[in-house]
Formats: structure tokens, C-alpha cells, sequence
């Protein structure tokens, strides 16, 4: 194996495209006959638009992308637990079926974690799946107790 993390860039997108489809069919128990091309576009408009408010990772097996990451950077209103209001939100964690219990998620989780702290964010959440919930707990990532979501506006 020549495993290797790098950041991607603009002339990643299509990759990373790709990649997104490719965790949301996993995370969603999706065939390739599932038609996501509206989120196919939307993820291509999200990257070209995102900039210093995106950050991701492609982990590789040589030339071959075999995991991703991704944190998004946002401000909300600031509070007392987050005084200055900047939040993380990292998602698109995957890593390809054959490649997994080796460290891979683990080693991803800790650079866009590093990330975060050095752009100062502290306060970091995600959602996680069944399959990844076991790494994220062993990280240290606990349930939140009173967030709420309107699941139709």
C-alpha cells in the first residue's frame, strides 16, 4: 500500500464530486440506479462556491482515491459556550469497504480536527452513521442532547 492524505483544491473537483455521491450512496443505502444527479450538481456548485469555508481530504492508495473527509467552517450567533460563534461541521467521511479497520478514518478525523484548531474552531460537530459511530464516540465525540431539527419546511 502508498497510502497518502492531501488537502484537495479546485482542480479536485470532480473528484470530489464523485466521492460525495459515492458516501451519500453508502450512508444511504442507495443502488447506482438512484438518480442523484440534482445533488450531483449542487455538490459541484457547493465546492466551486465554498472556498476558505471548505476544507477536504482524499486519501489515496497510490493514484487511486480510497477515502475522503470533509469540515465545513461557519459562524452563528455567539453564546456563552461558543463565545466567538465559529462552528465546524465535518462530514463526508468514508473510506472504501476494503481499506477500512486500518487506521484510515482515524488518521482523516485527526487532520480535519487539526484543521479546525488551527483555524481556531473549537466547537466541532458531525453526524455520524451506525458503522462510524464507534470511531467518533472512541474520539471523544459525545450525543447532543437538545438540538432539533424540522425534518420539512
Amino acid at each position: 500500500m502508498d497510502l497518502h492524505w492531501e488537502w484537495a483544491d479546485a482542480a479536485d473537483l470532480e473528484v470530489l464530486v464523485r466521492t460525495r455521491i459515492q458516501v451519500l450512496r453508502a450512508a444511504n443505502q442507495l443502488d447506482d440506479a438512484a438518480d442523484m444527479s440534482e445533488v450531483e450538481e449542487q455538490s459541484r456548485l457547493y465546492y466551486r462556491q465554498a472556498g476558505e469555508d471548505h476544507a477536504a481530504l482524499l486519501v489515496y492508495d497510490g493514484d487511486k482515491v480510497i477515502g475522503t473527509g470533509g469540515v465545513s467552517f461557519y459562524r452563528v450567533m455567539p453564546t456563552c459556550c461558543n463565545p466567538d460563534g465559529r462552528k465546524a461541521y465535518i462530514m463526508n467521511m468514508y473510506t472504501a469497504p476494503e481499506y477500512r479497520r486500518r487506521g484510515i478514518a482515524r488518521k482523516t478525523l485527526d487532520m480535519l480536527v487539526e484543521e479546525c484548531r488551527r483555524r481556531g474552531v473549537r466547537f466541532i460537530t458531525l453526524e455520524a452513521t451506525a458503522a462510524g459511530r464507534p470511531l467518533y464516540e472512541s474520539y471523544g465525540f459525545v450525543n447532543m442532547q437538545d438540538e432539533m431539527i424540522l425534518p420539512e419546511v
